[in-house]
C-alpha cells in the first residue's frame, strides 16, 4: 500500500508543522514562534495561533494569542509575519505558563480588538 503524504499539501498543512514556526514582524525581526493553535470545536477553523515570546530556552516565556487572520505566511522566509513591533506586542493580551485563560467569546473579542480584527459578537 502506498504511503500518503499527510503533513502538507498545496492548500493544507498539519498542525505539528505549524507549531514551532517562527513569527517575524514586517521589519523581519523575530518575535517568537507558534506554540500551538486554538481551533473552534464546531467550525474546525483555526481562531488563534499562540505565540511564545520571551524567556530563555522557553523558560519564563509568555504566550500571546494572535488572531489567525493577523498572520500571513512568508514562503521565502519560512515564517509567519505579523504587523506588530516588539514594544507593541508587550502590550497585547498574554498569559504565562500555568495561567491559561478561558478562551470565551468575550476574551476572543479583546484579542481581536487588540490586533485590529473586527469582532463579530453573537447577540
Amino acid at each position: 500500500m502506498a504511503e500518503l503524504e499527510t503533513d502538507e499539501t498545496e492548500d493544507l498543512i498539519a498542525s505539528d508543522k505549524v507549531e514551532g514556526t517562527s513569527v517575524h514582524n514586517t521589519e523581519g525581526e523575530k518575535l517568537g514562534s507558534i506554540y500551538n493553535l486554538m481551533i473552534d470545536k464546531v467550525s474546525g477553523q483555526v481562531e488563534y495561533a499562540v505565540l511564545q515570546f520571551g524567556g530563555i530556552l522557553g523558560m519564563g516565556s509568555d504566550f500571546y494569542p494572535v488572531p489567525w487572520q493577523a498572520l500571513e505566511y512568508d514562503e521565502d522566509e519560512g515564517a509567519y509575519v505579523i504587523d506588530v513591533d516588539k514594544d507593541s506586542l508587550e502590550n497585547m493580551p498574554r498569559y504565562s505558563a500555568g495561567s491559561e485563560p478561558k478562551f470565551t467569546k468575550s476574551y476572543g473579542g479583546q484579542i481581536d480588538e487588540a490586533y485590529g480584527i473586527e469582532y463579530e459578537s453573537e447577540e
